[in-house]
């Protein structure tokens, strides 16, 4: 019964409760039993429970008997809760009718709850707010709620309330789904479309496709199609999560399932995809489909050589899971053979690095993350850099372009002056406010997305004592002044060293690497110039300082004339060495680049 159907996603910012409200409605609705029910359950990775912090999203069906006596089925669509993951976020919520708007007590609206709000409202979704965590001592819920008003006009008396760790008003919750939420629209007789909004990888079953069936009905012997990739298959198996999987004959329009497709790769199927049957297919797809594309690069390479081909199998396991992540081999001067990645954010690499370490037990060297340029040549032609080893002749060059981004941050109004400071260090160019609550300012910004790369996160959470949170979108390409800045070491060029600044930036920055790389280099027998090079010309240097070994210390007494002659043979041994010498780099002057803002 199509009428008794709802399905709804939770979105919430990161560590306002999601998961732990997604936690209560599976035992309220005893799709879970107490004996078998753990913390944050939804989600499976151990990095999630640590981070706490949705990363895969991941589906459940629960029958819950309302208080009108009628029996629903309500699917949950869990929805990774982080920036980097906004695609995702887009299609968990295409598969939905209405959202669970989870805020913070103690902390009020952020500006990832605005984000996935305004995604949620463009999908056309039912808003239902709730007023998490109001159990805590430090719970302001009037004043949450008031906020909760003005934003979506919901009366504050009609917002639930409710503790999910402690259990409080859950059930509130459920009620107001049943009641607000829709049931789905769709035609079990016309052509079938499913969209996929999620899809993990099986080594049993292939890529499972986590759907909502939007029309028609996929049975277990229908042929199907990808229309994105127009790849046929059969269905090694259908299904529906309870919360694991459970096979069933068929999914009709409106229900939520997965389908085991055989196939070898996610790329092949991918999140936002249509599936539609092989015989009388759709004549167009779902709306909002679009390849996931990276916006963060970095080098990541095995500390041992030898640990190579662990890597890259390392990597194409990920990448079973993750179609978003990217990469291809890349060779380095100071770190030899290693791969270059794409990654959709910081955070989505910081996952991926943790994961090489802990699942793969690899030890890596990460390079600092670049950003994609469009370099124009004086030809005419026009090409793509994602590393500065990639940048042509600077006489080659006509205009090199750079991604800026839409940047909103949210913060209460007394960090406004600490945080327009930092935008200003940052050449970021300030659009405007918005106060969406008495004490809480929005701010607009518009920045280069190499600017917010590296450490911006975090040196806007320590300006604003932890209460600020940003969000950001793509905005466009600009012609940048952009030069290459090189670092030498005894006269030779480290490419993984090599970073793209700002004209302006570039002997300040240039001062500072070489300053952090003398100090992390160590000393050798011989003398180390440490350069700093751009537009041709060294712009900074400092010396290593060579180490003396004391070859006077058993000349006691004694003519002079040894001394020296000791002394003289002492120098020419160490021009020569100097001509072999090799400078061994240590891995943290590879990260000295990502500490350049701290000073």
């Amino acid at each position: 019964m199509k009428e008794n159907i709802r399905n709804f996603c939770i979105i919430a910012h990161v560590d306002h409760g999601k998961s732990t409200l997604a936690d209560r409605l599976l035992q309220i609705t005893g799709t879970i039993s107490d004996r078998d029910m753990v913390n944050q359950v939804l989600d499976s990775m151990d990095l999630e429970r640590e981070k706490g912090v949705t990363i895969k999203s991941s589906a459940v069906r629960m029958n819950y008997q309302a208080a009108d006596g009628n029996t629903y089925e309500l699917n949950l669509i869990d929805t990774p809760g982080h920036v980097d993951f906004n695609y995702e976020v887009s299609r968990a919520l295409a598969a939905c009718e209405g959202a669970l708007l989870v805020v913070d007590a103690t902390q009020g609206i952020e500006a990832q709850t605005l984000a996935n709000l305004y995604l949620a409202l463009e999908s056309d979704l039912v808003i239902i707010p709730v007023i998490n965590k109001i159990d805590l001592p430090s719970a302001i819920p009037d004043e949450v709620a008031e906020e909760l008003n003005n934003l979506l006009g919901i009366p504050a008396d009609e917002i639930p309330r409710i503790s999910a760790k402690e259990g409080i008003n859950i059930d509130q919750v459920l009620e107001k789904v049943v009641k607000l939420v829709p049931p789905p629209t769709g035609d079990d007789s016309m052509p079938t479309r499913a969209l996929i909004f999620d899809s993990i990888y099986d080594s049993y079953k292939g890529v499972i496709a986590y759907i909502r069936v939007r029309d028609g009905i996929i049975s277990q012997n229908t042929n199907l199609r990808l229309m994105a990739t127009n790849t046929d298959l059969k269905p090694v198996e259908i299904g529906i999560f309870s919360p694991e999987m459970k096979p069933v004959q068929r999914l009709s329009a409106g229900e939520v399932g997965y389908i085991a497709t055989g196939l070898k790769t996610v790329r092949e199927c991918r999140v936002g995809d249509t599936i539609t049957t092989a015989e009388k297919s759709a004549p167009e797809m779902l709306p909002g489909y679009k390849k996931a594309k990276p916006m963060v690069f970095a080098g990541i390479y095995p500390v041992e050589g030898e640990d190579y081909d662990d890597l890259r199998d390392a990597l194409e396991k990920l990448q079973l899971n993750d179609a978003s992540l990217d990469y291809q081999p890349e060779t380095s001067q100071a770190l030899n053979f290693g791969f270059r990645c794409g990654f959709l954010g910081l955070f989505h690499m910081e996952i991926i690095q943790e994961r090489l370490e802990r699942e793969y037990n690899l030890d890596i060297v990460v390079t600092a993350p670049s950003v994609e340029y469009q370099v124009l040549l004086n030809n005419g032609s026009k090409i793509f850099i994602d590393s500065p080893v990639q940048l042509p002749d600077e006489g080659l060059i006509n205009e090199i372009y750079e991604p800026w981004m839409h940047l909103q941050i949210f913060s209460p109004t007394e960090y406004y002056g600490t945080i327009m400071e930092l935008i200003r260090k940052r050449r970021g160019i300030f659009i405007g406010q918005d106060y969406p609550a008495p004490d809480r300012v929005q701010l607009n910004f518009e920045i280069p997305l190499a600017e917010i790369i590296v450490n911006f996160f975090d040196e806007l959470k320590s300006r604003t004592k932890g209460y600020a949170s940003m969000d950001y979108q793509i905005a466009d390409y600009r012609p940048g002044n952009l030069v290459k800045v090189e670092v030498l070491v005894g006269g030779e060029a480290v490419d993984a060293l090599a970073t793209i600044v700002h004209k302006e930036d570039a002997y300040h920055k240039g001062q500072l690497l070489v300053t952090k790389l003398k100090a992390l280099i160590p000393r050798q027998l011989f003398e180390v110039p440490i350069q700093a090079s751009a537009s041709g010309r060294v712009i900074s240097r400092a010396n290593v300082k060579a180490l003396r070994k004391d070859v006077l210390s058993k000349c006691y007494g004694g003519d002079i004339t040894r001394k020296k002659k000791l002394l003289e043979k002492q120098k020419r041994g160490k021009k020569r060495m100097k001509m072999v010498g090799n400078v061994e780099i240590p891995q943290e002057a590879f990260m000295a680049i990502l500490q350049l803002d701290d000073e």
